[in-house]
């Protein structure tokens, strides 16, 4: 997990048409919308960008071209914040101004773009991180910007008699754990992932997933207890709890193992969601825990952004 950063805006700036570099001002105003009088306010995820100025620089030496800030159409130049490390829902703050990060680069739109029509290349749409307005106000050239790191919560959850009872070692816990810190490794997020070891009991299964809910996962994760033997209850305490279920994700899963292995049909593994919480029960095995996931962490990331408000489409 990283830590906070403090660095500085270094230029503000707008314009009133989208494909054109924006001007730099004396300050800008930010609203609910984002930068009051630019192109690209709205009620959308990308009310706002940022671009660091060292990124400007090193793209300036590259092509022989010197850029200046706003050049790349970006509202907020800055200096001292290495913006590599910031992460969807991070929070970028200067005085009464809160911005939380909703995208890290964009779709090249090229001819549209002027400095790509006169060099042929962008950085925008790599480096570009792009936000929304959670709190208004000023922003002026050498106020100072602190880059506040959100966690991704997992909550690993592995329900299992033996297991809590110290007669075998977990192994499908540890599995999740692992393709999930392999899969994030390749993306922005700040992963924390917490695991848990529950008996195959309802209060204590339903406690372990409220306790991980009030404690603010982004996504709960089971394994174990999906079955239709007596002591399997898991995807019912799920389906007690969640507010909206996600049908689609686990029936094509389990039809698509079910090809190779017609068992796989006697699994109730279930999703869903409570709040701001996605909720996933897996089967026991640590096979089944890898075919689920294949399916699973394609749209991970996208449902995580979906039950914050955020259409990235």
């Amino acid at each position: 997990m990283i830590t906070s950063q403090q660095g500085n805006v270094l230029a503000v700036n707008r314009s009133e048409q989208t494909g054109t570099p924006k001007t730099s001002e004396t300050s800008i105003v930010l609203d609910a919308s984002g930068v009051v009088g630019d192109a690209h306010a709205g009620p959308w995820h990308r009310q706002v960008s940022l671009l660091d100025y060292e990124l400007i620089e090193g793209f300036s030496a590259e092509h022989g071209r010197n850029v200046h800030p706003g050049e790349f159409a970006e509202n907020i130049t800055t200096q001292g914040i290495d913006l590599a490390d910031v992460a969807p829902f991070d929070r970028l703050e200067s005085g009464t101004v809160v911005l939380e990060v909703t995208q890290i680069g964009k779709h090249c739109h090229g001819d549209s773009c002027a400095i790509f029509r006169e060099v042929g290349a962008c950085i925008m749409p790599k480096t570009g991180i792009f936000a929304r307005v959670l709190s208004g106000g000023t922003l002026r050239p050498g106020d100072p910007l602190v880059h506040s790191p959100r966690p991704l919560k997992i909550c690993t959850i592995t329900v299992s008699d033996r297991a809590s009872r110290g007669e075998y070692a977990d192994r499908s816990g540890p599995r999740i754990r692992t393709r999930l810190e392999t899969h994030f490794a390749e993306t922005r997020w700040h992963l924390v992932n917490t695991p848990r070891l529950v008996p195959d009991d309802r209060p204590a299964i339903q406690t372990a997933i409220e306790e991980a809910i009030s404690d603010g996962a982004d996504v709960i994760f089971t394994t174990g207890g999906t079955g239709i033997g007596p002591r399997d209850v898991t995807p019912d305490v799920v389906t007690d709890i969640i507010e909206k279920a996600i049908p689609g994700v686990m029936e094509h899963i389990r039809l698509t193992c079910a090809a190779k292995t017609p068992n796989a049909l006697l699994s109730r593994s279930v999703a869903g969601t409570k709040g701001k919480t996605l909720i996933y029960a897996l089967p026991g095995s640590v096979k089944a825990v890898d075919e689920y996931l294949d399916g699973i962490l394609s749209t991970l990331e996208h449902a995580v952004q979906m039950l914050h408000g955020l259409d990235t489409h």
